[in-house]
């Protein structure tokens, strides 16, 4: 029996910070956004066999905001795909934990290399089209950055998800606000996100991507869908649960000093036992 969500969140949000000290390297911003959504999805929502990641009859999960690949590791460790411990391996010389997914390492649970922006969209699509012509009950999961949205290629695919009409397949869109330059709005405007995705033939799911519920109830309606593809347009805080690093663009791509590593852990440690 796993752990509850609430708890698991807090320890995944834990183990990002532990690795990202450790490797003093990394992506602390969008992978404490994209938590809830990750472990909703793995630990209540997607059929995946930590014992046999290759079951011919799982889910397919695409990190296509590779950068975010510290929180997509941890929960690949609490699910047992490999030794906790490799967790702070992260960006070392010869690890399979690489900055950003890298398939070729053999590390259990990726299914494709991603870190450039703006394809992994293209793959699910590819993945799904697939399972539907192989009559095939696979769903296919993609969660993307908003500022991901900003790239042509992903408009391309939105467009052949909704003509093959490709019910099977999910697009979750980690919506902080923020990107490496700065506020998306500000660098190159995405919304309205909705109506573009309505427009081109899309079912539209928008929820606050911190609350477990409103996540979960979202994943269930997906399922349900018939003949349309699914968004989960799921707004979020970057660096969320660190006060410090909550909607700022400089804790991006930054790793905190020692200090502030102790602070954070401090924070998690004191807003768990608050719940």
């Amino acid at each position: 029996m796993f752990l509850d969500l609430k708890t698991m969140c807090t320890r995944v949000r834990r183990d990002i910070i532990k690795m990202l000290g450790y490797a003093n390297s990394g992506h602390p911003g969008g992978s404490l956004s994209s938590v809830e959504l990750i472990v909703s999805l793995y630990f209540k929502h997607m059929k995946f066999n930590s014992r046999n990641p290759q079951d011919p009859k799982r889910d397919y999960f695409i990190l296509s905001k590779g950068h975010a690949c510290p929180a997509l590791y941890a929960v690949l460790a609490h699910l047992k795909c490999f030794n906790i411990d490799e967790l702070y391996t992260l960006r070392k010389t010869g690890s399979r934990l690489q900055g950003h997914p890298a398939k070729d390492r053999g590390l259990p649970g990726i299914e494709v290399s991603t870190g450039s922006l703006g394809y992994g969209l293209s793959v699910g699509v590819g993945i799904a089209v697939g399972m539907k012509q192989a009559k095939k009950s696979n769903k296919v999961y993609v969660l993307m950055g908003d500022g991901e949205q900003q790239e042509g290629s992903i408009w391309e695919s939105v467009m052949a998800a909704a003509h093959f009409k490709l019910d099977n397949l999910c697009a979750i869109i980690d919506d902080n606000g923020l990107q490496i330059d700065g506020a998306t709005k500000d660098i190159m405007n995405i919304e309205p996100l909705n109506s573009k995705y309505r427009a081109f033939g899309w079912n539209i799911i928008e929820i606050n991507g911190h609350n477990l519920n409103e996540i979960n109830n979202a994943y269930t309606k997906f399922k349900k869908e018939k003949n349309k593809p699914t968004v989960i347009i799921a707004k979020t805080i970057k660096g969320k649960g660190i006060h410090y690093m909550e909607n700022l663009t400089e804790w991006h791509g930054k790793v905190p000093s020692k200090e502030l590593i102790i602070k954070a852990l401090k924070e998690i440690e004191v807003s768990s036992s608050m719940k």
